[in-house]
């Protein structure tokens, strides 16, 4: 079923909706989930409360890319289910290690910036990177996926991986620290 037919499902409020998404987009979510939670259980519920989040938000929303749409809700709503672990128990894992990575970069940008700025300046720096680096940098840091997954997944090496993300975050800092004199 395409996603403009899924869409109007939800519009008509009709239950078949969330079959649907949940037969084309289900595996996707899972592994957004699991990536983020480290826990296949965990993962599940998180999925299952994607479909009630997409219920009540669709209508008004009319995501034209659902495989978008649903990763953002999957990602935020593992974010906050980890967020709310770690606040339970303290800890590691992959998350904090790429979160950590990542403030590296962008550290005291951030403050410099507004969120919403930090944002634009973020997406008009993923825009200036090829492809490859790219694709690199979101699997990391936006679907938490280990440097071992990313090489297998790509055909390289897990120290090929590791010397891309390291670029690209000096060369985030360094576009960040620019932008900011810009302003």
């Amino acid at each position: 079923m395409e996603d403009a037919e899924i869409v109007a499902l939800y519009w008509e409020r009709s239950e078949e909706a969330v079959a649907a998404s949940m037969e084309k987009y289900g595996g996707y979510c899972a592994v957004i989930a699991r990536n983020i939670l480290g826990s296949g259980e965990d993962a599940e519920e998180c999925v299952n409360d994607v479909w009630l989040r997409v219920w009540n938000a669709i209508p008004p929303d009319r995501p034209k890319k659902l495989s978008a749409y649903f990763g953002v809700v999957v990602r935020n709503l593992a974010l906050d289910r980890r967020r709310t672990q770690r606040t339970e128990k303290a800890g590691g894992g992959a998350v904090s290690l790429c979160l950590d990575e990542l403030a590296e970069a962008v550290g005291e940008e951030e403050e410099a910036f507004g969120a919403v700025d930090l944002k634009d300046a973020l997406e008009r720096f993923l825009g200036s990177l090829g492809a490859r680096p790219r694709e690199i940098f979101m699997r990391r840091y936006w679907a938490f996926q280990e440097e071992r997954d990313i090489a297998r997944a790509m055909g390289i090496t897990a120290g090929g991986v590791r010397l891309s993300l390291s670029r690209t975050r000096k060369q985030l800092k360094q576009y960040l620290t620019g932008e900011d004199e810009e302003r």
